[in-house]
């Protein structure tokens, strides 16, 4: 028997109250990441064009709360996808992590190949775009910071928009810096530094979407411990087969096969079961197969 969706459907619901609010935001910063990697050709600013790809993850983050919001509606009235569209933000998660890595690897080459002769870039212009950049991370920012405390999805994108308001105030410095010595390597350098300030995220996205894909069971959770609580429900003598894993974020999924003592009631059990993996761990989707202990009393399952 199972759980409803309650905190599924709810990061749902917060997530829909403010759609207008994230494709806003997107695009915001779809339009501005084109006027910036377009600037870093002209400029040949590596340092903007690192803070394009920066910019990207952003955009990706909004990409994906929209596709979880969005695939979360069709869900219901799909009979042909009982467990709805969640992995579609999973498998966008991971194409999206492979790409940021080869963006950022060839940021980091470029940049090592012009340490030897760092080309004169045009301060000016750099440091107009990068204050523009600023300028429109601090409105996603805005926009997405009253959702951020009620959805998941968008938490993870305000997150990013954050991290890109770092990487627009070191091109910023860059180009200060430029336009007031001379020294070309802050190009370059502040380019590194941005597009490895990408890398650490980008590894803990795909490593994510590698673990839900693989249906590994959720790190924030101990399986010895939610099997200790299922067993310690009234009725309950023995708990095998226990399954947890993340449909997709925020969403973590479990079943388990209960034994039930003789006298043990039906409702009850499940009942106290489902309250205990709620309130836990946080888990509102739950299958739960119970079973009746044979005559000879309550003994552990042998698998």
């Amino acid at each position: 028997m199972g759980a409803g969706h309650d905190h599924g459907a709810q990061a749902v619901r917060a997530g829909a109250r403010h759609l207008g609010r994230l494709w806003w935001s997107a695009g915001l910063l779809a339009g501005f990441m084109v006027i910036e990697a377009l600037a870093a050709g002209f400029t040949g600013s590596l340092a903007l064009l690192s803070d394009a790809g920066h910019m990207f993850t952003d955009l990706l983050g909004i990409a994906m709360a929209l596709a979880a919001i969005t695939a979360a509606g069709r869900a219901a009235t799909d009979s042909h996808r009982t467990f709805g569209l969640y992995r579609l933000e999973v498998l966008a998660a991971l194409a999206n992590a492979v790409l940021l890595t080869l963006v950022a690897i060839v940021v980091v080459v470029q940049a090592i190949r012009r340490f030897t002769d760092p080309p004169d870039v045009p301060a000016g212009a750099i440091l107009v775009v990068a204050v523009a950049g600023l300028l429109v991370n601090l409105i996603a920012f805005g926009l997405l910071r009253s959702g951020a405390k009620e959805s998941i999805n968008i938490r993870g994108a305000y997150i990013e928009v954050i991290g890109d308001l770092l990487g627009s105030v070191g091109v910023i410095v860059a180009a200060a810096i430029i336009g007031l010595t001379g020294w070309s390597y802050a190009d370059p350098i502040v380019a590194v530094i941005v597009a490895l300030m990408i890398l650490p995220r980008t590894f803990a996205l795909g490593r994510s979407a590698v673990r839900i894909l693989v249906q590994a069971a959720p790190e924030h959770l101990d399986i010895t411990a939610v099997r200790a609580r299922l067993a310690a429900v009234p009725g309950v003598c023995d708990v095998h087969d226990l399954h947890v894993w993340t449909l997709t974020s925020g969403m973590d999924v479990a079943s388990a096969h209960l034994s039930l003592e003789p006298a043990a009631e039906l409702g009850s059990v499940l009942s106290t079961a489902r309250e205990a993996l709620h309130e836990d761990f946080d888990i509102d989707h739950a299958t739960l197969q119970v079973e009746p202990v044979s005559s000879g009393g309550c003994t552990p399952a042998n698998w």
